[in-house]
């Protein structure tokens, strides 16, 4: 069997251009684009090029993009005097703080400032229980993502095995609290999971992200399965995922590769979080399956 490769790109392009649509009406209706603040810290180079890329995506989908960036020596009472302003700007929706965060800096301190109301990373605690009750909240970008390739690529989940491999706040617990709202039967595993093999020899999903290279194996997964890697490791060759893609491409019936799987995806769910706050805030009312 040869896996099916599941477009990224193209899906998120389709979502970034519905936001747009969408973008542009709530500018009509509310007087004002949609906002979203990116603040960076220091010179890390992999967080410049993100940080460049949501701003020109910002702009190209007809939203306010306000970069602020700091120093690496910007001390914590500096950095969160901004994300106060920031949660006190009417014009600002989304409020993004890239990580990772110089040495000395609490990033949990400062996440945890951000008003949940404008958290459209999904990482304060407050969307966190949102999403682990079953409440209207913000989904980190990464999950929600697979979750909309999921769908597109299987229509309904519903009672399908799912295994996520990697439990972090970021991408593992919602992935796996996603799923568990779309009526799958999920495990999560990782790193020191015992017999992983087992367990995904059983699954119907494998969502990957535990962030290392080729860790997951052709020969543990269920022939006909549905792969997501949301990993990205540089290696020597080049850009790997944290599936081993040559075996699993053969025993899945669909796969993301990577890069152009799931990152697309990220940056995409970005802007339709922005989105959906700017409505909320405006009391525009917004149609969830628009979107």
């Amino acid at each position: 069997m040869t896996a099916e490769l599941i477009d990224g790109k193209a899906a998120a392009a389709t979502l970034r251009a519905r936001v747009a649509e969408l973008a542009a009406a709530f500018a009509e209706d509310a007087g004002r684009k949609p906002g979203l603040a990116v603040v960076l810290v220091g010179e890390d180079a992999a967080s410049s090029v993100y940080v460049r890329s949501k701003g020109k995506a910002t702009v190209a989908a007809g939203m306010e993009s306000f970069e602020h960036r700091l120093p690496a020596d910007t001390g914590q009472a500096e950095l969160i005097a901004l994300v106060d302003r920031l949660n006190a700007d009417d014009a600002v929706d989304g409020i993004l703080v890239q990580l990772p965060l110089p040495d000395g800096l609490d990033a949990q301190a400062v996440l945890t400032r951000i008003d949940p109301d404008k958290d459209v990373d999904g990482f304060h605690p407050v969307n966190a229980g949102r999403l682990a009750t079953g409440l209207n909240g913000f989904v980190p970008c990464t999950p929600y993502g697979c979750l909309m390739l999921l769908k597109a690529q299987l229509e309904d989940l519903s009672g399908l095995n799912a295994v996520v491999v990697g439990r972090s706040n970021i991408v593992g617990k919602p992935m796996a609290a996603l799923l568990t709202a779309a009526d799958c039967t999920v495990t999560i595993a990782h790193s020191r999971t015992r017999n992983l093999a087992h367990h995904l020899a059983q699954t119907d999903i494998v969502v990957a992200a535990v962030g290392r290279p080729n860790f997951v194996r052709g020969e543990w997964i269920k022939p006909g399965a549905v792969v997501i890697d949301v990993g990205i490791n540089r290696t020597a060759t080049g850009l790997v995922g944290d599936v081993d893609f040559e075996s699993a491409a053969s025993v899945a019936s669909a796969i993301t590769p990577v890069p152009g799987g799931v990152g697309p995806m990220t940056i995409a769910c970005l802007l339709r979080n922005t989105l959906v706050a700017a409505h909320r805030r405006a009391g525009i009312a917004l149609d969830p399956q628009a979107i």
